[in-house]
């Protein structure tokens, strides 16, 4: 899932090709003298703070998702994680190297740079100037990296978030902006998932023979962000929503879409799951890439949404219900998920809401 815009201007269109989907890159036409503001994004943190039991600290979400969030991306793990997703950087990397024309001679804005590895990207592909916005600390690394590559004349790596820094020049965009990727589609299927629910949530039921089903609730609420073997996949997959990324706001990643799975075989459904794919229709050939079960897996993997229902389906049968998106009221980084689901088959009759917080 990919997290989502908080976009201060409707009118601000972007280019995006980031080392999670929310990353931004902007252009900027060098005879170009209109300013404007450019706002950051935030992508799902994925962290979970646990309770020790002999001393506790209250934490609020906004300290969980707004303070960790950032720090997340201190480390170097889920930056090697991220360079060797080769479906995600060699598909960004095919976008800027063979799509020149989108790149040369524009002041480039990269949100969220990382390793700085897009900016190096743009760099070479013979970009003016680039500005590789970073808040972790990862950004010190990347000023050496820059350094070391022989690009300093190139890019400025600026530590801060994008909400906050000032941009040394008024404007970085050309033609209203180019989005890569400009499309992003979410999808939603079900899955047969009995061995990991039963040790991810019924676990807590009994925990050395104590009851403690009061973290069970907790579990459920969380989706798991994991690969899910394809041939788990009992329904088909349905379309949820498509966005035009080049011409979002920063209330349109907030949504309610409806569904309708149809069961492909005898099955057990224990989990829905979601996923997505994009595509870069601005390039001069169409590219793009799916996070979706069926194919090469990524680092963003799939969401999986644990039932509290075991819905035993028939091949035919379907579940049919609506999925809601929006940003958590606390705290922007959080997305909460609602999600209604009803099945009237001839082994179940199921109809329940649940509801779920992206971290």
């Amino acid at each position: 899932m990919t997290k989502n815009n908080n976009i201060n201007n409707e009118e601000e269109e972007f280019v995006s090709f980031g080392h999670n989907l929310n990353t931004k890159i902007r252009f900027e036409d060098a005879d170009e003298d209109e300013a404007a503001q450019v706002s950051g994004e935030a992508a799902q943190d994925e962290s979970m703070c646990d309770a020790e039991a002999v001393e506790t600290t209250e934490v609020t979400d906004d300290t969980t998702s707004a303070d960790y969030y950032f720090d997340s991306y201190s480390h170097f793990g889920i930056h090697e994680e991220m360079l060797k997703d080769v479906v995600r950087t060699k598909t960004y990397q095919n976008v800027i190297y063979q799509n020149k024309f989108l790149i040369k001679d524009k002041v480039v804005l990269d949100v969220g740079a990382g390793t700085g590895i897009l900016s190096l990207f743009c760099a070479k592909a013979g970009a003016k100037h680039v500005y590789a916005v970073e808040c972790s600390q990862m950004a010190d690394m990347a000023k050496e990296i820059v350094k070391a590559n022989g690009f300093s004349d190139v890019i400025t790596v600026l530590k801060g978030k994008i909400e906050e820094i000032e941009l040394p020049t008024p404007k970085v965009d050309v033609d209203g902006g180019v989005v890569l990727p400009d499309k992003a589609s979410l999808f939603l299927t079900a899955i047969e998932d009995s061995e990991y629910k039963e040790d991810k949530i019924e676990f807590w039921n009994s925990v050395y023979g104590f009851d403690m089903s009061c973290i069970k609730k907790k579990a459920m609420m969380e989706p798991l962000v994991d690969t899910v073997d394809q041939n788990q996949i009992v329904t088909d997959s349905r379309l949820l929503k498509t966005m035009d990324i080049s011409k979002m706001s920063s209330g349109d990643a907030s949504f309610t879409a409806p569904f309708k799975l149809v069961a492909q075989r005898n099955d057990y459904i224990h989990a829905l799951v979601a996923y997505f794919d994009v595509s870069f229709t601005m390039c001069h050939k169409l590219l793009g890439f799916s996070t979706g079960p069926k194919s090469r897996a990524t680092h963003w993997k799939q969401t999986v949404m644990y039932l509290e229902d075991v819905l035993t389906i028939c091949e035919g049968e379907t579940i049919t219900g609506s999925m809601s998106v929006s940003y958590n009221k606390k705290n922007p980084r959080d997305i909460d998920i609602k999600l209604s689901y009803s099945l009237d088959g001839q082994h179940s009759k199921v109809s329940r809401t649940q509801h779920y917080k992206m971290r």
